[in-house]
């Protein structure tokens, strides 16, 4: 054997580029990891340095760079080139160092990394699709390079985070999301797909601003946007009819709508709403574990009562009726509170999802009310004495000192939940919630924060992030071929999460495994929700061995494979 053929065995890819071509293609480009048999066979040759690195030693280079910039967007823009240059290495980075790297990726970075995405831009990923373009789509989805996609991850950038209306930087949560699959659950890059819907923006910023990327008109709203939204649902189920569509950072007035307009269609869910609501729930039971009080005797104090809210709300009772509780007595538990204050029966415009938790007007008149005319958080919680206090309302600094000090007076352990991202948006700071408890509550955030001198050392508060739901769920929906994703799927997610963080759980100190531990979590929600989907027929049952086939058969594991010429 010579040293031309080292590396050349029965499993070598097939691949019909060469040279400059192979080297800009993310998906095949090894960079200096080019063996030399295949530098001589695909013409790289004086292209590349010497050298013929190992992964390991790339991944290494990589991280070194990395840290030594001196800023998290700059980091962002960094690894989104590399995700852009080299997939295979760029995956083998994250999933090597994931809890270092995933705040970069995706939230708080993916914030700022989405505010200023006209001007970060590089190459292209994934698709575009204007409102002008509505009579195309079809075509353009046509391409054979998209033709193994099994995941996609759609935004049409209404509500990014806390951040409002980002226009086009909407694209960023979508390839955020769809690298977290990969990451996290271990489906392939080529099996998932980013999408952002453009119909303009209401962001007048970004409308003044000559470098904007996107569609330059004013947000489109109602029949239009339904139509352009229908004709998108059509030709992906007609492109890929056994897809995982997930829904992303849509608006208040259409998160909701669309996915109930469209569940029963294909198999769809929307992460901000069901994920969201999956990821509170799961670490609400496992911070049960240490608290001793059943589900069924909490008080549930949510603020924020729009999409998230309310399907974090919606889970809770599932929870408390699977527990005993009727659907009344559970929702009854629960006390939402909004823009306009506690959720009464008398306001106006209450939504369908909001009317269940809303309060009757007439058994708080002797409440007191706010500047605004309704009741607030502080006046809710020294009323109601909530065992469980929530935040997705997007506000910053919203759960302050006096509303903690008074949650704390009626309960020993409070559990308290600031959920919003990014950090900027959250309702409380971690560290301040265990000093206006005097240190027992437990707590769990949004988004990572930095690491705090917690008695004596240094903690980092629990990440109650959508990470440890999604990519599992549409794991287990993809190896399972579940024909739709259910309420019941969800709960399978968030018992599972629960399960898994009661063998780690610890008095006074974490109570969900670490961020690094993310892919085997995804491998088991995915069980859970593949046999959940079995169970409620949405997916043909092939028995619990086939189901754990199919999801470790999907499972990429990034690693570079040898080539030989097709041609």
């Amino acid at each position: 054997m010579t040293n031309l053929d080292i590396g050349l065995h029965h499993d070598a890819v097939p691949v019909s580029q060469s040279g400059y071509e192979l080297l800009t293609s993310p998906a095949l480009n090894k960079g200096t990891a080019f063996t030399e048999r295949e530098r001589w066979e695909f013409g790289l040759n004086g292209l590349l340095p010497a050298h013929v690195s190992t992964l390991a030693e790339q991944v290494e280079r990589r991280l070194l760079a990395l840290r030594g910039l001196s800023n998290d967007l700059d980091r962002y823009v960094y690894l989104r080139d590399l995700q852009d240059t080299n997939e295979t290495l760029f995956y083998s980075l994250l999933v090597s160092n994931t809890e270092e790297l995933l705040p970069i990726v995706y939230t708080p970075t993916v914030g700022p990394g989405s505010q200023q995405f006209s001007r970060i831009f590089r190459r292209p990923r994934g698709y575009f699709l204007s409102i002008p373009l509505q009579n195309q789509m079809k075509r353009i989805l046509s391409h054979d390079r998209f033709d193994n996609v099994e995941v996609i991850v759609v935004t049409d950038g209404e509500r990014v985070l806390g951040l409002g209306d980002q226009g086009v930087g909407g694209m960023g949560i979508s390839i955020g999301k769809t690298a977290l699959y990969t990451c996290c659950a271990g489906l392939h890059p080529s099996t998932t797909l980013p999408i952002f819907l453009d119909v303009g923006t209401d962001n007048q910023a970004l409308l003044n601003d000559p470098l904007y990327m996107g569609w330059r008109h004013p947000r489109v709203t109602g029949e239009q946007y339904d139509e352009f939204l229908d004709a998108f649902v059509v030709a992906v189920n007609d492109r890929w009819p056994h897809v995982v569509l997930q829904w992303e950072d849509f608006g208040r007035n259409n998160a909701l709508r669309l996915l109930n307009r469209y569940r029963d269609r294909l198999c769809t869910f929307n992460d901000d709403v069901q994920g969201t609501a999956a990821a509170a729930t799961g670490t609400l039971l496992a911070a049960l574990n240490v608290t001793n009080v059943p589900i069924t005797d909490q008080r549930i104090c949510i603020l924020g009562a729009g999409s998230a809210g309310c399907g974090i709300a919606g889970l809770l009772v599932r929870a408390m009726v699977e527990a005993g509780l009727s659907d009344a007595a559970a929702a009854r538990s629960i006390f939402m509170v909004d823009v306009n204050g506690l959720l009464l029966d008398d306001m106006p415009e209450l939504s369908t999802s909001q009317y269940p938790f809303a309060r009757a007007a007439q058994d708080v008149v002797h409440w007191t009310r706010g500047a605004k005319g309704g009741v607030d958080l502080l006046e809710t919680v020294t009323r109601v004495k909530p065992t469980v206090l929530i935040g997705v309302s997007g506000q910053r600094g919203a759960f302050s000192e006096a509303i903690v000090r008074k949650m704390a007076e009626g309960t020993f352990r409070p559990i308290i939940f600031p959920l919003s991202n990014p950090t900027a948006c959250c309702e409380a700071e971690p560290a301040d919630l265990y000093a206006w408890t005097d240190d027992r509550a437990i707590v769990g955030v949004g988004s990572p924060f930095p690491p705090f001198e917690r008695n004596g050392v240094m903690f980092s508060a629990d990440q109650v992030n959508n990470s440890y739901i999604f990519p599992g769920v549409g794991l287990g929906a993809v190896a399972s071929k579940a024909l739709r994703i259910s309420d019941g799927m969800f709960m399978a997610a968030a018992k599972t999460l629960a399960d898994i963080s009661r063998l780690t759980v610890s008095p006074n100190g974490n109570i969900l495994p670490p961020v690094s531990a993310l892919r085997g979590i995804a491998f088991e929600i995915a069980k859970a929700v593949g046999s959940k989907a079995q169970d409620e027929m949405l997916a043909i049952d092939a028995g619990e061995a086939a189901l754990v086939r199919a999801i470790r058969q999907k499972m990429w594991n990034p690693a570079y494979d040898p080539y030989v010429r097709s041609n």
